[in-house]
């Protein structure tokens, strides 16, 4: 119960880990028109489920699910292995945005666990990013985090892909792509593809983590150069 209770606290949308900054890509697939505003729930679905099968899931997912195995203990960590994960994670992100995002909110969730639980596999993992011999991605960070917390492999990555989105569904409100009552529903809808994107990372080793949307790519790309924008990505 511990476990599944430190999976909730870390999954909310409260812990200030600055996901709230991010849109993923939606905010300039609205500025270039490739949504519309509203949007038909049903694209929202698609492009959610794509986004949790090609890329969260195959990257981020088994990113941590790495790290996680890496973390034998509370005190315990394989440092090489997580930082051929933290590494791997950071060459499949195309965008320069995507990288740096993914660590600034990575360093911001060490910052907080660091003082709010407290571990010494994550202190070791820690100096490893002060020293810049790892990059410290979000996902790698909570991988090594859920682990000291007693959070089983698959829960972890199940958890880290939901997190994801929630905070895609909720950009969507906040650019007025939809509405709550239609956000939740997208969220109910996608739960199979979710479930499966987390049962394929959770055992997948580092060769494994890829990446594969190329027009989110290129929303990135073009999301650094735009004169407006809401959202960090």
């Amino acid at each position: 119960m511990t476990g599944l209770l430190s999976m909730v606290q870390l999954s909310d949308s409260a812990f200030p880990s600055g996901r709230y900054t991010l849109s993923y890509g939606l905010e300039t697939l609205a500025q270039s028109g490739h949504l519309t505003t509203p949007s038909d729930p049903a694209v929202l679905a698609a492009l959610l489920r794509d986004q949790l099968r090609l890329s969260v899931g195959p990257s981020e997912g088994v990113g941590l699910a790495c790290a996680h195995r890496a973390t034998t203990g509370p005190h315990s960590v394989d440092l090489e292995l997580v930082r051929r994960a933290d590494e791997r994670l950071t060459a499949v992100k195309l965008s320069r945005e995507a990288r740096e995002t993914s660590t600034r909110t990575g360093r911001a969730l060490l910052r907080v666990a660091s003082s709010a639980f407290g571990s010494g596999a994550l202190a070791l993992y820690a100096r490893e990013i002060a020293a810049r011999r790892s990059p410290g991605n979000h996902a790698v960070v909570l991988g090594v985090l859920s682990a000291c917390l007693g959070v089983p492999r698959l829960e972890s990555v199940a958890g880290e892909l939901f997190a994801f989105a929630a905070s895609w569904v909720a950009a969507g409100v906040r650019l007025a792509l939809t509405d709550h009552g239609t956000a939740q529903a997208v969220l109910h809808d996608v739960r199979p593809v979710l479930a499966a994107a987390a049962c394929q990372a959770a055992d997948k080793d580092v060769a494994d983590i890829n990446s594969c949307t190329p027009l989110l790519d290129v929303m990135a790309m073009r999301h650094e150069e735009t004169d407006l924008r809401l959202f960090a990505s």
